[in-house]
């Protein structure tokens, strides 16, 4: 039997200008070309904070200069991105499988996510992203119930909520490409937050925690594994402290008595665990590692990372 895994790539994996994407997908294709050759059905989904605020910083000056055009939605924005950063990594992963001999298709999937109208995030907006503007073009932003926040020593910004995922939209469709044993790219950015209004789906001005989604991407496509490849090799206790203790193999238990005790940041490490618990506790057998790009091999080898079972 062949194991099934979704690979969470982080903002190391993708790089954040153009130029740095394009060397940064190439690194990351040997990674994710070395899962298919020992037998891995994969399944990618990957973070898209900095491309997502260039695409919505350039459609909204473009808008500014062009009075025919007007100012792209966040959930457009999303989807820019998803197809976008999609490009460049099936691209590299299809060069890199064919390089090794290995012809199986790589594709991307524009991935819609519903969002709850009602989660008490939207009341909470925590998300800082888009262009620098200036007071005049905050106060016009806030006239159409849009957050901004004064950033200092930059000026005025759009603020957004990260409302939790609910359903992934397009399940039926990733799965099928999943069980054909294609490698597909999915949940981008944790997925075009949407909500159900009947049989419309309207964008909502949000962005989701992709780590959130990557575990529930995990669990309805019932994989064994759940890769989340981060900025370090290893989750801390008391990160950033002279009191730093790495962790290596823990239970369950473990990691929501870390949580509890309030060891993991809420806009980093703590959307992984929340993910890899939710994944990990849907059943039995499965496992969560969390570790960077760089040591991906050796952690699902049991070697380094952090390994949540």
């Amino acid at each position: 039997m062949k194991k099934r895994i979704v690979v969470a790539l982080g903002h190391r994996a993708l790089g954040t200008t153009l130029p740095e994407q394009m060397v940064a997908v190439r690194k990351t294709a040997v990674h994710i070309a070395q899962l298919v050759k020992e037998g891995y059905q994969v399944a990618i989904t990957h973070s898209n904070a900095p491309q997502l605020g260039m695409i919505h910083t350039a459609m909204n000056e473009f808008a500014k200069q062009h009075e025919k055009y007007t100012a792209a939605p966040m959930s457009v924005c999303s989807a820019m991105s998803q197809g976008y950063i999609g490009y460049d990594l099936q691209n590299a992963i299809r060069e890199e499988l064919l390089n090794a001999g290995i012809f199986r298709t790589v594709c991307t999937l524009i991935t819609q996510v519903t969002v709850d109208p009602y989660d008490e995030l939207f009341y909470t907006p925590t998300k800082v992203l888009g262009r620098i503007m200036n007071v005049n073009e905050a106060e016009s932003e806030r006239k159409k119930g849009n957050f901004v926040v004064d950033v200092p020593g930059q000026g005025f910004r759009r603020v957004v909520a990260s409302p939790n995922p609910v359903n992934i939209v397009e399940i039926e469709a990733i799965r099928t490409l999943y069980d054909a044993y294609q490698v597909v790219i999915a949940c981008g950015g944790g997925g075009i937050p949407v909500l159900q209004q009947e049989h419309h789906l309207k964008g909502a001005s949000a962005v989701i925690e992709k780590d959130l989604t990557a575990g529930k991407l995990a669990e309805e496509l019932d994989a064994d594994e759940l890769l989340i490849l981060t900025s370090v090799e290893k989750v801390s206790l008391n990160h950033g402290t002279d009191q730093a203790v790495e962790l290596d193999q823990i239970t369950a238990a473990d990691a929501r008595k870390y949580m509890e005790e309030g060891h993991f940041g809420i806009y980093n490490m703590l959307p992984k665990l929340q993910a890899s618990l939710s994944f990990i506790e849907a059943r039995e057998g499965r496992r969560a590692i969390i570790t960077s790009i760089d040591t991906a091999e050796e952690a699902l080898r049991g070697k380094t990372g952090t390994i949540i079972e």
